[in-house]
C-alpha cells in the first residue's frame, strides 16, 4: 500500500460518522477501498457496499487479499437468506434497488449494520436511490447514539473531480443529503501524493512523432470547421460563451455542458442550432479517429458520414470541409493517367498495385478475373495506403528494447537477464480500444502494408456489396448504376431518393467507376478462391479436416471471411463491424519463430492469468520474437502484450511489465503507472509516451490535467466556505418546507378546536418494485408519505382503493406506444379500478412539451404522439391523463389526489390481476372474475354506450339473461326507450335465408 492511502484511511477513521473522499483519477481507488475493507471485523456488524460498476467491483475483489471474501446479494436469494446475511457481520455487495426494498419492508435489522460504502459518489443527487437509503438508515438508527452503541457510518468515494463541480454547490448538497460532515480532498498535487509518486519515478521517454502532411491538413480543416460551428452557435445567444471553446470541444463532457444549458429551451431552438450540437460531437469524433485509426478505416468512416449527414449537417457545407474528404482520399489512393504510371512504374517501389481501366465494356468472365474498361482518358487507380506514423516508431521502440536486452546478455549480466525473463521481460502496449490492439498486433506479426492491403480489400468489397458476395444478376446491376444511391461503405444500401446530383458530390464519375471496377476484380478473386477451397483435395489426416472446416467457415461467415480469404498466411483479420473479436494467438502466424524458453514464459503467463481471473480478451500474447520480413537478419522483439484502456483491468499488477509503451496517452493510465512504480520502488520500469507532434492528442492530454487541477481548486474554495449544520437531517434545499410548516401551524393555532392537536393521518402509497429504478419513491418519502413496496400486476402506484396510476416518462411513453404495451396496461387499469390515471412525467431540466411548435404540422397524422394520445383517450373515456412538470410536481399531485380518499389495501392491490389457482372466488378481484370477451361483445351491441353498459352489467348476470329481459326493464337499465327498442330489434331480428 502506498503511504498516501494510509493517510486517507487514517483521516476516514478519525470521524466515526464517515466522510466523502475525492481523489484524482488513476490514484488506485480500488486498492484504497480494498485496504479499507481489510480493516473490517465481523464484530463491528455487516458492511454494505452499494454495487459499483462491474469493472470497479472486479478490481476491488482482485486487490482484496483477506480470507473473508465479500458476498454479493442478488434478487435470486430468498428473503430469509438475505436476512441471515444482513446479520452475519460480513462484507456484502448489494444493489440500491434490493437494499431500499428490504429497508422499506423492514427485512433488515439496522442495529446489525456497521456502515455503508458508496462508490461513484459523483453520479448521485438529492433524488437518487442512494440518498433515499441513507435517509432511512439514519432515521432508523437515531436511537443507537442514545444507547451508546456504534454509530452507523457513511463513506463515499469519487475519482471524478470534474463531475463534482458541475452545477451549483453540488458537493455541499451531496454531503447534506448523505449525512456526511467531512470532505477529504486528495489531488495529484497534494504534498503527500506528489512526494511519494516523485520519490522514485520511472524512466520516461517522450517520443514526439510528426504527423504526415495530409494528417496535418485534415486536423487543421476539422479545427477550422469546429471553430466555424462554435461561432454560429454563439450567434444564437442561448449558450454561455465562455464554455464555447475549441479546447472544451475536445472532451465528451462538452456535449453534456451544452445540452444541460439548452435542454430547458430545446423546444424553442431552431433546426440549425440543434444540428450544430450534433455536428460538434461528430467533429470531435473525427479528430479522435484521425490519430487512432488507419487511413483506410478513417476514409470508410468519412464515407459513412457523407451518406448519413450529407443533407442535414451544417459542418459538411463549411468551406474547409472539402479538405477533410480530399486529404483522406489522398492518404489511401490517387487517380493518374495511364501513360504517367507506365513511365514511373519501375522507379516507384513503395507504390501499390495499379489497376487500369479502359472503358465501359466490362468483361467479368475473363480468366484472370480482372475488370477492364475503356475510357477516353485512360485513368489508373494507384494505391497510396499511407501508414500511420506511429506504427514505424512502435516497431523501432520494440526493436530497441530487444537490442538492449541482447547487450545485457552479452555483457555477462546473466542473473539479471534471468530475473528479467521471468519477472520483467514483458512489454506492455496500452491502446485506447480493442480494435487498435488487434490492428497493432497484426502490424507486429505481419508488415503494415499487409494490414493496409486487407483493409483496402474490405473497403473495395464494401463498395460492391456490403452484405456478402452478390449473385451475378446483382453484379450487373451494381456495375451499371443509373442513379447512384450513396457512397462509401453504405453504397447501395441507404437509398437517397433526391440524389440526382450524387455523381457531382463525388469528385468525379471516373473515380466512382474506377473503384467499382477494382472492387469487382477483388470480388472475383475471392469467389474463385471459395470455389477452389470448397473442392475436395487429396489431403491426408488433419489437413483434409482443416479444409472441410474452412469450407464450413466460409459458408457461415459470408462476406467477412470472403474479404479475408485473399491472403491465407496473414493470420486472422478483424473488421470494425464485427464486435465478436476472436482471440489472436501468436502461433497462427507462419513467419513466427519460437525460442527455447517459451514454455517458461507461457507458464508465467498462465499463473498470472489464473491468479487474476481476467478475461482472455484483455491480454494478447505474442511469441518472444517475430520475423517481419521472413529473413534471418530481422531484429528480435521481446514479448508484447496489448492492453485496451477501455477494459479497466489491473493489468500492471498482473503482468508486472518492465517496459510500458503508452500508444494512446491517457491521464488516468499515467497515474496508474506512477502508483505502480511507487509500490515497487526497486523495480526498473521504462515508460515510452507516443505523441503526435502539434496534434490535438497532445492538447487534449494537457487540457485534461488542467481541467482536473481547476476542479480541485474549485473544491478547495468550496470546502473553505462550506456550511454543513451539525444537526443536519438530510433535508437540503427545503424539500420538506411545503409539509412541515403547515403541520406546525395547525398544531399551534388556537382557532382550531381551542388549540387541540390535530391527528395527522400518514399517507400511504403502494409502489411497484420496478418503480424503484426511478427517483419518484424517494421524493414521495421526502414529502412524508409512507412507501409500501410490493409486486403489482396492474399499475405502478396505487393511491386509494379506486385510484391507480401508470407512470410514463417521455421516452417510455414513445416506446410503449410503439410496442402496444400502453394499450394493454390502460385496459387492465380500466378493468379493475374506478379512476385509472396515466401520469406523463417530464424532466425538470427539460422543456415541458413533446415537440416544438415548428415541428407540429398542419395535417393530422396517425404516427404523431398527439394523435396516439387522442385515440387512447377516445377508446378509454374513463382514463384520466395527468401532466407533471417534475418529480416534485408529481408528489404534489399525488397528495392532492389522495385528499379525502381511503388508504389503499395492500393485500387487495397485490391480488389485482393475478391469475387464481383455486378457481373463481366470490367478491374477488382476480382476472378470472372478469369476462373480457362478454363485456367487449356487450359494448358493441346497438344502443349500448359507455354511459349505460355498466348499468346493464349490474342489472343482468349474463348475455343470455339480457336477451330475455322485457322491454320496460331494458329501458330502465339503458336510460331510454329508444335505446332499449334498438337493442331488442337487433336481438330479435330474423336471419335472412336464401330461397
Amino acid at each position: 500500500m502506498v503511504q498516501f492511502h494510509e493517510h486517507i484511511i487514517t483521516d476516514l477513521l478519525e470521524d466515526p460518522t464517515g466522510g466523502l473522499v475525492i481523489l484524482s483519477s488513476g490514484l488506485s481507488l480500488p486498492k484504497l477501498v480494498s485496504s479499507l475493507l481489510s480493516l473490517h471485523s465481523p464484530s463491528q456488524g455487516t458492511l454494505l457496499i452499494l454495487s459499483p460498476l462491474p469493472t470497479l467491483k472486479s478490481q476491488i475483489l482482485h486487490h482484496h487479499n483477506t480470507d473473508q471474501n465479500p458476498i454479493e446479494i442478488t434478487a435470486d436469494l430468498p428473503s430469509h437468506h438475505r436476512l441471515s446475511i444482513y446479520s452475519s457481520g460480513q462484507i456484502c455487495f448489494i444493489t440500491p434497488r434490493i437494499l431500499i426494498v428490504d429497508l422499506l419492508s423492514n427485512k433488515i435489522p439496522t442495529s446489525s449494520l456497521a456502515g455503508l460504502i458508496i462508490l461513484n459518489a459523483h453520479s448521485l443527487s438529492e433524488t437518487s436511490t442512494e440518498a433515499f437509503i441513507v435517509r432511512i438508515l439514519k432515521s432508523s438508527t437515531q436511537n443507537r447514539n442514545q444507547n451508546n452503541s456504534n454509530v452507523l457510518y457513511i463513506r463515499a468515494f469519487s475519482d471524478r473531480p470534474q463531475a463534482m463541480v458541475s452545477g451549483f454547490s453540488k458537493t455541499e448538497r451531496l454531503m447534506k443529503c448523505m449525512f456526511i460532515k467531512r470532505l477529504h480532498l486528495w489531488p495529484r498535487f497534494q504534498v503527500y501524493v506528489s512526494q511519494e509518486l516523485e520519490k522514485d519515478p520511472p524512466e520516461v521517454v517522450d517520443v514526439r512523432v510528426p504527423m504526415s502532411k495530409y494528417m496535418v491538413g485534415i486536423q487543421n480543416a476539422i479545427l477550422e470547421v469546429m471553430d466555424a460551428c462554435l461561432k454560429e452557435m454563439r450567434k444564437s445567444n442561448k449558450v454561455d460563451v465562455e464554455d464555447l471553446t475549441v479546447e472544451n470541444g475536445l472532451f465528451k463532457s462538452f456535449d453534456e455542458i451544452v445540452r444541460r444549458q439548452l435542454d430547458p429551451i430545446w423546444h424553442t431552438l431552431g433546426k440549425k442550432t440543434k444540428q450544430l450540437v450534433s455536428d460538434l460531437k461528430t467533429l470531435r469524433k473525427l479528430l479522435d479517429y484521425l490519430v487512432r485509426y488507419d487511413a483506410v478505416s478513417y476514409l470508410k468512416y468519412l464515407d459513412t458520414l457523407r451518406v448519413s449527414e450529407s443533407f442535414r449537417s451544417v459542418w459538411i457545407f463549411a468551406e474547409s470541409s472539402y479538405k477533410i474528404f480530399d486529404y483522406a482520399k489522398k492518404r489511401v489512393f490517387r487517380l493518374a493517367r495511364s501513360k504517367d504510371v507506365k513511365l514511373n512504374e519501375q522507379s516507384k517501389t513503395k507504390a501499390g498495385k495499379k489497376r487500369k481501366l479502359k472503358g465501359d465494356d466490362r468483361n467479368e468472365g475473363e480468366a484472370d478475373g480482372t475488370s477492364s474498361s475503356t475510357t477516353s482518358s485512360g485513368v489508373v487507380l494507384a494505391q497510396v495506403l499511407e501508414e500511420a506514423p506511429k506504427w514505424k516508431v512502435l516497431r523501432e521502440i520494440l526493436e530497441e528494447i530487444g537490442e538492449e536486452r541482447q547487450k545485457q546478455a552479452l555483457s555477462g549480466e546473466e542473473d539479471q537477464v534471468e530475473s528479467e525473463v521471468v519477472d520483467n521481460g514483458i512489454v506492455l502496449v496500452a491502446c485506447k480500444d480493442e480494435w487498435s490492439c488487434k490492428q497493432l498486433e497484426d502490424c507486429i506479426m505481419q508488415s503494415p502494408q499487409k494490414v493496409l492491403q486487407e483493409e483496402w480489400k474490405k473497403y473495395l468489397l464494401s463498395k460492391v456489396e456490403p452484405r456478402g458476395l452478390p449473385t451475378p444478376e446483382k453484379k450487373k446491376a451494381k456495375l451499371k448504376p443509373k442513379e447512384p444511391k450513396g457512397f462509401g461503405i453504405l453504397d447501395g444500401v441507404v437509398p437517397v431518393t433526391t440524389m440526382h446530383s450524387a455523381e457531382a458530390s463525388s469528385p468525379n464519375k471516373q473515380e466512382h467507376d474506377v473503384l467499382l471496377a477494382a472492387a469487382s476484380k477483388i470480388r472475383n478473386q475471392c469467389r474463385r478462391e471459395l470455389v477452389v477451397e470448397d473442392e475436395p483435395q487429396p489431403l491426408a489426416g488433419s489437413s483434409r479436416k482443416g479444409a472441410k472446416e474452412k469450407g464450413k467457415e466460409h459458408k457461415k461467415r459470408g462476406q467477412a471471411y470472403g474479404q479475408n480469404s485473399g491472403c491465407k498466411d496473414n493470420g486472422i483479420k478483424i473488421d470494425m463491424v464485427i464486435k465478436d473479436l476472436p482471440e489472436i494467438s501468436g502461433s497462427k502466424n507462419k513467419s513466427q519463430t519460437v525460442k527455447n524458453d517459451q514454455a517458461a514464459i507461457d507458464g508465467y503467463y498462465e499463473a498470472n492469468l489464473q491468479r487474476a481471473s481476467v478475461h482472455k480478451e484483455v491480454l494478447q500474447r505474442h511469441a518472444e520474437e517475430f520475423d517481419l520480413t521472413g529473413s534471418q537478419n530481422a531484429k528480435p522483439i521481446p514479448p508484447v502484450h496489448f492492453y485496451a484502456l477501455e477494459s479497466d483491468q489491473p493489468i500492471l499488477d498482473i503482468l508486472k511489465p518492465s517496459a510500458v509503451i503508452v500508444y494512446h496517452p491517457d491521464m488516468m493510465f499515467v497515474r496508474e503507472i506512477e502508483v505502480y512504480k511507487a509500490e515497487n520502488p526497486s523495480k526498473k520500469l521504462k515508460v515510452y509516451f507516443l505523441f503526435y507532434e502539434d496534434s490535438t492528442e497532445v492538447q487534449k492530454f494537457e487540457a485534461s490535467i488542467r481541467r482536473e487541477n481547476r476542479a480541485f481548486e474549485s473544491l478547495i474554495r468550496q470546502k473553505s466556505l462550506m456550511m454543513i449544520p451539525v444537526d443536519q437531517n438530510g433535508h437540503c434545499l427545503g424539500l420538506n418546507a411545503s409539509i412541515e410548516p403547515i403541520s406546525s401551524s395547525h398544531q399551534n393555532s388556537t382557532r382550531r378546536a381551542g388549540g387541540r392537536k390535530e391527528i395527522v393521518k400518514e399517507m400511504q402509497v403502494i409502489v411497484d418494485m420496478r418503480e424503484f429504478m426511478s427517483s419518484l419513491p424517494n421524493v414521495l418519502h421526502q414529502k412524508g408519505m409512507s412507501i409500501i413496496p410490493v409486486t403489482l400486476e396492474v399499475g405502478d402506484y396505487v393511491l386509494s382503493p379506486s385510484i391507480c396510476v401508470e407512470r410514463k416518462s417521455i421516452q417510455d411513453l414513445f416506446m410503449s406506444f410503439t410496442s402496444g404495451r400502453l394499450y394493454n396496461q390502460v385496459e387492465t387499469m380500466v378493468r379493475y379500478y374506478r379512476i385509472p390515471v396515466l401520469l406523463i412525467e417530464f424532466s425538470q431540466d427539460r422543456s415541458f412539451s413533446f415537440q416544438s411548435s415548428s415541428d407540429i404540422g398542419e395535417d393530422v397524422t396517425p404516427n404523431s404522439i398527439i394523435s396516439k394520445l387522442s385515440l387512447l383517450a377516445l377508446h378509454f373515456p374513463r382514463l384520466r391523463i395527468i401532466w407533471s412538470r417534475s418529480l416534485h410536481a408529481t408528489a404534489e399531485i399525488f397528495a392532492s389526489l389522495k385528499a379525502n380518499q381511503d388508504e389503499p389495501d395492500e393485500m387487495k392491490a397485490i391480488r389485482v390481476g393475478v391469475p387464481s389457482e383455486d378457481g373463481i372466488v366470490e367478491n374477488d378481484v382476480r382476472a378470472e372474475n372478469y369476462n373480457t370477451s362478454a363485456v367487449e361483445f356487450l359494448r358493441r351491441l346497438p344502443g349500448v354506450t359507455d354511459s349505460n353498459y355498466r348499468a346493464i352489467m349490474d342489472g343482468c348476470k349474463s348475455l343470455a339473461e339480457l336477451a330475455v329481459l322485457p322491454e320496460e326493464k331494458l329501458a330502465e337499465l339503458m336510460g331510454g326507450l329508444k335505446a332499449a327498442r334498438t337493442l331488442r330489434d337487433f336481438l330479435y331480428a330474423k336471419y335472412p335465408t336464401l330461397l
